[in-house]
């Protein structure tokens, strides 16, 4: 893959998503002349004496106590120790290096007080491979992701642990495996690196790009399922849809209409007896495009997040002013996780229904549980249960963690967004997901076979034999979690059909 530059300000969700599959990445040098500006900046409020947050004064509630100057460089190392108190298991490596970018794209503004030499510590880290590990709890969105932030910037001054060519090890064993000086940092550069969205801004991106490729695939076997129970095509009227207005609702209509166009099942019954389908056939576009339009607000709120400064107090060298403020409240990620979660848990919950209808004989006038031969087969009976486990413990982790505040800091940070866990569920919920319609595939797939020599359409065909490449067709009961599996890695991996409706295009 070719090197991601990071221009500071400027970066867009599939530069990122870039990132996150393992593209190197490189602060672009042009922003060096806002970062010197902003250093020397903080040099020249040192000097003058006055009394600044986080330069030359305790953190939290103890931004009262001043520190003298002899000691500003030891502040921000002990900051950084004292922070350091994540638990749980580490981040994903993938989910490390896009903190990282994003940590040189915010402090690459030129708004944050910290020197060039120090971002280049952080970016040859990137490069080298030296994954700081960073536990995945401890943080609660305000005042920045302080402690898996401290995590990092620890590896940074060679504390800690870190991965290195694949082995754990003492971050300071890494560093010089790599070649890398520890840093040593100077004033404000501790406070830059720790305040920050980056950890709660970097997972739900994770998760976003992770959702986006369920989703799609959601709409094709959406569409298969339609041609498996021998759906109508009139729900999908682009007129009902016009009417309404809503675009998510429009484009999905669409796809699925673009999906099913040509299929000789869908020509075999339009004049048959049935009047209206289940709402989970016919009401995919109004779920399905209610999903879409969230996504798509959560990837514009989260496009922004991933460009911001977010660290404080900031720095504006041209009037050398330190301001404090908040932009380290992650409210706007915690949001945008929210919001992921419920099209998430709705999703599968539309998906995990069609199953329901297409194993049941008295809806779907199929075999029980499309098994040719039910009663001594019990067929996808309990790959069914498997779906509704999924979702309902989906449905479980959608209640929103924006409503739930704890005051910390002796009630100096007295309300606080829960981003960080907000965002670190939806990789879980994608898994859970992308679960889910792995069964619908291979249960739709499963169902189309009983309509042969009818046939779906030629874009559901292809994955249909997509499916029976990897899934026979299943004639007698076998151990079926393997299927489930690889079921399970073709919807996450890639988008099985090309020109869907997606939140990051």
């Amino acid at each position: 893959m070719s090197q991601v530059v990071i221009r500071p300000g400027g970066m867009d969700l599939a530069d990122w998503e870039r990132v996150y599959s393992g593209s190197g990445f490189a602060l672009d040098p042009a922003a060096r002349v806002a970062v010197d500006a902003s250093a020397q900046s903080v040099e020249r409020l040192i000097r003058s004496g006055r009394t600044v947050y986080g330069l030359n004064t305790g953190f939290g509630k103890l931004a009262h106590t001043r520190i003298a100057p002899d000691q500003l460089g030891l502040l921000q190392q002990r900051l950084v120790e004292s922070h350091a108190v994540g638990l749980g298991e580490p981040l994903p490596a993938a989910v490390v290096r896009l903190i990282m970018a994003l940590k040189l794209a915010s402090l690459g503004r030129g708004a944050s007080g910290i020197r060039w030499s120090t971002l280049m510590t952080l970016q040859a880290m990137a490069e080298a491979g030296v994954t700081p590990i960073i536990p995945e709890k401890g943080s609660v969105g305000a005042s920045g992701d302080l402690a898996p932030l401290a995590h990092m910037t620890l590896a940074m001054m060679g504390g800690g642990d870190a991965v290195y060519r694949g082995e754990r090890m003492p971050a300071a064993k890494a560093l010089a495996a790599a070649g890398i000086t520890p840093v040593e940092l100077a004033p404000k550069e501790g406070l830059a690196l720790l305040n920050g969205t980056q950890v709660s801004t970097a997972l739900a991106l994770a998760g976003l790009f992770q959702l986006n490729t369920a989703f799609s695939n959601a709409v094709i076997t959406g569409a298969l399922s339609v041609d498996a129970a021998k759906g109508s095509l009139v729900p999908f009227d682009p007129r009902i849809h016009a009417l309404r207005g809503q675009q998510g609702q429009i484009e999905i209509a669409a796809g699925i209409r673009a999906l099913l166009a040509g299929s000789e099942i869908v020509s075999s019954h339009t004049d048959c007896e049935k009047v209206q389908d289940p709402y989970c056939l016919r009401c995919q576009p109004q779920v399905m495009g209610a999903a879409l339009d969230l996504m798509r607000s959560a990837a514009r709120v989260l496009e922004v997040e991933a460009n911001a400064v977010t660290d404080n107090p900031l720095i504006f060298p041209d009037q050398d002013e330190a301001l404090s403020g908040g932009n380290f409240h992650a409210e706007p990620v915690a949001f945008a996780a929210d919001q992921l979660a419920l099209a998430a848990a709705e999703i599968g919950s539309l998906s995990e229904r069609r199953v329901a209808l297409l194993t049941d004989a008295s809806q779907s006038r199929l075999p029980a549980f499309l098994s040719p031969e039910p009663g001594l087969n019990s067929g996808y009976m309990i790959a069914h249960v498997t779906a509704a486990a999924l979702v309902s413990e989906n449905k479980q982790r959608a209640y929103p963690a924006s409503v739930d505040s704890i005051p910390t800091s002796a009630n100096q940070e007295d309300h606080v967004s829960m981003a960080t866990h907000g965002a670190r569920r939806l990789l879980d919920m994608a898994d859970n997901l992308c679960g889910v319609l792995g069964i619908e595939l291979i249960v739709a797939a499963q169902a189309l076979d009983f309509h042969a020599p009818l046939s779906t359409s030629q874009r559901l065909r292809a994955v249909h034999d997509r499916v029976r490449s990897d899934i026979p067709e299943l004639r007698d009961d076998r151990y079926l979690a393997p299927d489930l599996e690889a079921a399970k890695r073709l919807i996450s991996t890639a988008v099985l059909a090309d020109g869907l409706p997606g939140a990051v295009q």
